[in-house]
């Protein structure tokens, strides 16, 4: 039973530190443009290198 005095303070503070990185990255813009990633993947890039 003693290890729980160290393991909650450990989770309760993991846990923060992740909601905080979360709001973090929402306020940044990470997850602004999720569609652009997604159809990006289909162009061809490499056919403007080569013509120019």
């Amino acid at each position: 039973m003693n290890i729980l005095v160290y393991l909650v303070p450990v989770a309760l503070t993991l846990g923060f530190v992740g909601l905080i990185a979360f709001v973090w990255s929402l306020r940044s813009g990470q997850f602004d443009d999720l569609d652009g990633a997604a159809s990006r993947v289909l162009f061809d890039d490499d056919l403007d290198k080569k013509n120019s």
